[in-house]
């Protein structure tokens, strides 16, 4: 199949055609990233309803979700009944003419469909087909129902998040979904590779809680190599201090002093540096084991001046340190290196969005979200069918 459009010519994925029967978040975001490096997505969705993220709101931007506006640009929506006759063979169709194909059912859906790995292998033995789900294809978990808010509770991610004595706390971005759709990404570009040297397709099945689990580094290797809990510490680091957010005068302020010239720094600029010299904080493990003692010093003392105050003093010494940003502030800070991007909707109208952050020598596409069932007309011809054929499909509302 062909590209989206010529511009796309010098993007690393031209050429390659994603059959999309992904909905929601974590197979979008992955479908997303593919098309944004030159791929022609094809998003398939049921006939009159689409994915459901198409309905969730507000906000609406003119009528269109702002969660589908967020990670569905750059694809091509096709509707299709999968569950009739006629929609299961455009789909055989389609797998026949595709490179790769990402779905984000439970974990049985498509073999129950027709289009597990098994069967979609002898229609294309070359396709990578990509599996998203909460527990992988091969747990005893497989089959249970799973969202983002579910698995970060079950990865342990809650139970370290917040203050202690608190609630448990989720993240505040859905982590869990836009993790696996990242690694996804991965895995499908890592599958393409191979299949580029021997020729053969495969199958990339990413769980959702092994993905999450995968991102706590040094707290995971903490749990298993040691017998210290691994506890809610609120913006407290486990290893190393000061490392965490500060009160100032007028707000927070974080700082990050993470090796013993940045501590020397740290002191003088605070006007403390006999600190530096203290036998219970002249190493970091020191000061890890005498935090309290440390705290009680530079609470009252970072409580002196704004915020604005110490930011600049850190930044003459080198100090790493920030402010508490607001989304939208933080996204401001960015406009910069283009990574809000405007696009033109056809019903949104000019609306702003977060761009692919990989920057190649090549721009990414940004073609706005599809209108449901938008290019269903060209793709099916595309591959065979006559105008009389989609009349009678649409009629039936196979399409």
């Amino acid at each position: 199949m062909k590209s989206m459009n010529k511009s796309t010519a010098a993007l690393p994925l031209h050429g390659i055609t994603v059959l999309d029967l992904t909905r929601i978040l974590s197979g979008p975001f992955c479908t997303m990233k593919l098309g944004d490096m030159g791929a022609e997505v094809i998003k398939i969705e049921q006939p009159g309803t689409g994915d459901e993220t198409r309905r969730w709101g507000p906000p609406f931007v003119k009528g269109e979700s702002a969660y589908f506006l967020s990670v569905n640009r750059n694809k091509k929506s096709v509707t299709i009944d999968l569950k009739s006759a006629a929609g299961k063979k455009i789909l055989t169709k389609l797998i026949r003419n595709s490179d790769v194909l990402v779905e984000n059912f439970r974990a049985g859906v498509m073999q129950n469909l027709g289009f597990g790995y098994a069967k979609v292998r002898t229609l294309n033995p070359n396709i990578v087909y990509c599996s998203i789900s909460g527990y992988g294809q091969s747990s005893s978990r497989s089959h249970k129902p799973s969202y983002d808010l579910i698995v970060q509770g079950e990865s342990g991610l809650m139970d370290i998040t917040g203050f202690p004595g608190e609630s448990p706390t989720k993240a505040g971005i859905s982590l869990a979904d836009v993790n696996a759709g990242n690694l996804a990404f991965e895995g499908i570009l890592l599958a393409l590779l191979r299949r580029q040297r021997t020729g053969k397709g495969g199958h990339v099945d990413i769980s959702l809680l092994e993905a999450l689990l995968s991102l706590f580094a040094y707290q995971s290797q903490i749990a298993l190599s040691s017998n210290n809990p691994v506890t809610r510490k609120g913006n407290r680091h486990p290893t190393i201090t000061p490392y965490e957010t500060y009160r100032t005068k007028d707000g927070f302020i974080n700082i990050a002093v993470a090796s013993e010239p940045v501590w020397r720094s740290f002191c003088s600029t605070i006007g403390r540096a006999e600190l530096a010299a203290d036998t219970r904080f002249n190493s970091n493990a020191l000061r890890v084991t005498n935090r309290n003692a440390l705290e009680r010093i530079l609470i009252p003392v970072l409580r002196r001046k704004r915020s604005r105050d110490w930011l600049l003093a850190f930044g003459k010494n080198d100090v790493p340190a920030g402010k508490i940003n607001t989304l939208r502030e933080a996204l401001e800070t960015v406009r910069e290196r283009k990574l809000v991007i405007p696009i033109t909707h056809r019903s949104a109208g000019r609306v702003h969005t977060v761009g692919n952050p990989i920057n190649l020598s090549t721009t990414s596409q940004a073609a706005p979200p599809p209108g449901l069932g938008e290019h269903t007309d060209e793709i099916l011809r595309r591959i065979g069918y006559s105008a009389k054929e989609l009349r009678k499909l649409r009629a039936s509302h196979v399409v």
